[in-house]
């Protein structure tokens, strides 16, 4: 039976699925904080397919987006990110204990 931890993990690890998100992702780790138009500035991607990226990204709950004027400053999401990482190093944990 799938439990919600599961889904939800499962749903970040798909939004990495993509190496342009995982550059995003990285780019935005490196900077903190920065718009939409700077990741394209930084990375081969056209704005549209940045935008794309960031929406799965945020839809997955692994940046986040701050609405300052009109635009909006993104942010890679820290504590879903370790959260993340947790659940892998358990996933891997339990299966060694099997062995």
């Amino acid at each position: 039976m799938l439990n919600t931890f599961d889904t939800t993990t499962a749903l970040m690890c798909k939004a990495l699925g993509h190496p342009a998100r995982l550059a995003i992702l990285r780019q935005l780790l490196h900077e903190d904080r920065c718009i939409c138009g700077r990741i394209v500035e930084v990375l081969p991607l056209a704005q549209s397919t940045v935008s794309q990226h960031l929406k799965v990204l945020r839809d997955a709950g692994l940046i986040r987006g701050d609405v300052e004027g009109p635009k909006t400053c993104y942010c890679a999401d820290r504590a879903r990110l370790a959260d993340l990482a947790t659940a892998l190093a358990d996933l891997l944990s339990a299966s060694e204990k099997k062995r």
